[in-house]
């Protein structure tokens, strides 16, 4: 029984997914569309892994481990 509801679910999801079309491609390829779209949350996490590890040559900044400059 539950295999076939698996498999009713499985060919009714299948016909609803569509190939994109070429004029689809230029909406979809848009920074907006991206994970990890949000530039500010990602240098921050950036600045305060770097800072943390007291790495140098990962991004635009030096310093130590405490995180100043």
């Amino acid at each position: 029984m539950l295999s076939n509801v698996v498999d009713s679910m499985g060919e009714t999801s299948s016909q609803l997914l569509t190939p994109v079309e070429p004029w689809q491609r230029g909406s979809l390829a848009r920074p907006e569309m991206q994970f990890g779209y949000l530039s500010m949350d990602a240098s921050f996490e950036d600045h305060t892994y770097f800072s943390k590890e007291a790495t140098s040559g990962g991004r635009s900044f030096a310093g130590g481990g405490c995180g100043c400059n």
